[in-house]
């Protein structure tokens, strides 16, 4: 098994694609050990491979398996002498489209990973952070997160939860040296933008967005903002301008915040 031996430790979840395993690069190139947790093994395999054994300890986890998060915190603490620098909660799905044509059970999924997993891990690594001097927690969020996204609606409540749960833990985690805080992207570059509105669909959230003029922002900057939130105080960190923009208006201006989602809005098929 790798060994952090003193380093610095960080554990990803969701580090098979996307924001996760640009974080995992990141933060290895930083002379970091890094945890890479993942449902996708041969995702994992590639990241390992990338930034070398020595590096990383990586091993599959469904985040709504309370069982399995216990088998990786155990793996994790073994290779870092039961330490935990960084718990990034970043694995996330997505449903995109009406609410009625959403099933249930996708719905079901969305908070289970999005929500439960978030939680799952915070109990699951909370002995490691108490362990570890100025341990800190960092949960993906998202802009939809802060407004309320239509076509999105689940998905929106899911990462409004997050940003609520990071809010309240970090006031409760103060006393133990543990900051908690939340990413909040706009549409960042990553697998769960090819989500498809219908099941055999070519066309994807991504086409959408940009079909749009909507920006979509490259994953490094979400990599280098966990850099950020690492080491920063902030209780949430924004990626891309319109993530500000998004947040600004939210606060003062809901009405036209408003009124430009129901401009945007497709016709309804029937």
């Amino acid at each position: 098994m790798s060994e952090a031996r003193g380093r610095k430790n960080i554990f990803i979840t969701g580090a098979a694609s996307g924001i996760g395993a640009e974080t995992a690069r990141f933060f290895a190139k930083k002379g970091w050990f890094v945890g890479l947790y993942d449902i996708d093994s041969f995702g994992l395999k590639a990241i390992a491979d990338e930034i070398g054994a020595e590096n990383c300890h990586s091993a599959i986890l469904d985040v709504t398996d309370r069982n399995a998060w216990g088998e990786a915190i155990a793996g994790f603490s073994e290779a870092t002498e039961k330490r935990m620098n960084v718990l990034f909660n970043n694995a996330g799905i997505g449903r995109h489209g009406w609410l009625e044509d959403v099933p249930a059970e996708d719905a079901d999924a969305v908070i289970d990973v999005n929500v439960k997993g978030v939680i799952n891990g915070v109990y699951a690594a909370l002995p490691l952070l108490k362990e570890t001097r100025g341990a800190r927690i960092i949960n993906t969020a998202s802009t939809a997160g802060v407004i309320g996204t239509p076509r999105l609606a689940v998905y929106s409540a899911s990462k409004f939860a997050v940003r609520g749960l990071s809010e309240a833990l970090d006031v409760e985690f103060s006393g133990l040296d543990i900051r908690v805080c939340s990413l909040i992207p706009w549409f960042v570059d990553t697998p769960i933008l090819n989500m498809a509105e219908e099941e055999g669909s070519n066309r994807h959230m991504k086409d959408e967005l940009l079909a749009g003029g909507l920006n979509v922002y490259p994953v490094s900057m979400a990599a280098e903002k966990v850099w950020e939130a690492t080491h920063g105080k902030a209780s949430s960190y924004t990626v891309g301008k319109d993530a500000d923009q998004a947040r600004f208006g939210s606060r003062f201006l809901p009405g036209l915040v408003r009124k430009r989602l129901l401009k945007s809005l497709p016709k309804r098929k029937s």
